[in-house]
């Protein structure tokens, strides 16, 4: 007698998802995505090519293109829009309803306001703060460019 095949992928054991309350008293579920086993929420969209590290949190409404990198501990809040190939470094905090350019560099700790912009390949050293509503871009090497 032969073992029925299960029906979940090889190498992938116990639940996919798990079930967060916020501050509000509501239940929002997380799922763990395939590449890096971050916690995404439902209703957010995540390339599949993206790799979202363990430890790391997307928001609902959230979008995160092709190529991106979140680091552990990041959190990306509801809304928030990360451009490709973008990178988000460990223990980064990105706002409700920031932009992210394609390409942009944030920083280890680094935390983006709300609704703040960050021009595409922008550098974003580790600690910095971008206040609500900014909009930054910068060089190469991290200098701010006149807007």
């Amino acid at each position: 007698m032969s073992a029925q095949p299960d029906d979940r992928p090889e190498g992938i054991v116990g639940k996919n998802y798990i079930d967060i309350e916020n501050d509000h008293g509501e239940t929002l579920r997380y799922r763990k995505h395939v590449n890096g086993r971050g916690l995404v929420a439902h209703g957010a969209k995540v390339h599949p090519s993206a790799l979202v590290e363990n430890g790391a949190y997307v928001e609902p409404g959230v979008q995160i293109a092709a190529g991106v990198r979140v680091g552990r501990g990041a959190w990306i809040e509801s809304d928030a829009v990360i451009g490709p190939e973008a990178h988000i470094e460990p223990h980064a905090h990105i706002c409700a309803g920031a932009v992210i350019g394609a390409g942009a560099h944030i920083g280890v700790r680094t935390q983006v306001g709300h609704n703040a912009r960050i021009a595409m390949g922008s550098l974003i050293g580790d600690d910095e703060i971008i206040n609500d509503g900014e909009a930054v871009a910068t060089d190469r090497r991290g200098l701010r460019l006149a807007a």
